[in-house]
């Protein structure tokens, strides 16, 4: 290997670290079970509606335990890179292991990112792992159990899963169906984290620091949350995410009124149901007269 080659591999998988800490408030005591996880090399699902911090807390722990490591061994040999996949109904097997590629000197193998993982030790994050072809979240069984392998067949190699690596997969139940639901022959290899929106009290001061308004609005806009949750079963599918309430904040940071922002991230932002959309804007209404 040259050492042009050598410092585009190192490029490859150093680009993957996470540099500063995510802002990240535990909910309950998901950072200890993760960790514990972790340490013994279990693959770890995280379940949860959208916008309810999974991926936010998978960076948060990739920083943490390079962190660790770091301090014991060192940055260079310690940290813990995170390779984040986002899941889709194209994702074939070839976008996560690798492919050739053709150049004017010939073909070239180029790993994928589930392949770098598995070789520099990181952490694979697949997110939202239902919306991948059932063939393709096949090729994860190998490395979700005791034998931490990957087959690549384009190669006709089986590559054994670096000491530190750690599979990561999360998903949504509440779009669930027939048709996109987690098998159990891949269920039954993972530990389950379930994730759902913070509590009032914690979802303020979240809002607070993602979105820049004061203490007081954010508790408004975690108010808000609560209510159009409790909407859930009623008139909605699904509440209104962090996620949305932050963007909302983020608005009002910038001058929009808070009602025309809410209306715009949530209401807008929730459904196109009318009838939905009205109940909804009486809850606005009534935190944002």
């Amino acid at each position: 290997m040259t050492q042009t080659d050598q410092a585009h591999k190192t490029t490859s998988i150093e680009e993957y670290f996470v540099e500063h800490e995510p802002f990240y408030l535990p909910v309950s005591d998901e950072v200890a079970l993760f960790e514990a996880a972790y340490r013994e090399r279990v693959p770890v699902l995280l379940k949860g509606p959208t916008g309810s911090g999974k991926t936010r807390f998978v960076e948060y722990m990739a920083w943490r335990m390079s962190r660790e490591m770091s301090q014991m061994q060192g940055r260079r040999n310690g940290g813990v890179p995170l390779v984040t996949v986002a899941c889709h109904e194209d994702l074939t097997a070839s976008d996560l292991v690798g492919r050739y590629l053709l150049e004017v000197e010939g073909t070239r193998w180029i790993d994928g990112p589930l392949t770098r993982a598995v070789k520099f030790g990181g952490i694979c994050y697949l997110d939202e792992i239902v919306e991948a072809r059932k063939d393709t979240t096949v090729l994860i069984h190998p490395l979700a159990d005791h034998r931490r392998l990957l087959h690549i067949e384009k190669l006709g190699e089986v590559v054994e899963a670096h000491p530190n690596f750690l599979m990561v997969i999360s998903y949504n139940p509440g779009y669930q169906t027939a048709l996109k639901d987690l098998k159990h022959s891949t269920r039954q290899r993972f530990i389950a984290i379930e994730f759902d929106f913070p509590p009032r009290e914690l979802e303020g001061p979240i809002i607070e620091h993602e979105s820049g308004v004061d203490l007081d609005t954010a508790k408004q806009l975690a108010l808000l949350g609560e209510k159009v949750r409790n909407l859930r079963g009623h008139s909605l599918q699904e509440g209104v995410s962090t996620r949305l309430l932050i963007y909302a904040g983020k608005l009002m940071s910038k001058g929009i009124a808070p009602r025309r922002a809410c209306e715009v991230a949530v209401v807008w932002g929730l459904t196109d149901d009318a009838e939905v959309q009205r109940s909804v804007s009486e809850v606005v209404t009534s935190i944002f007269p």
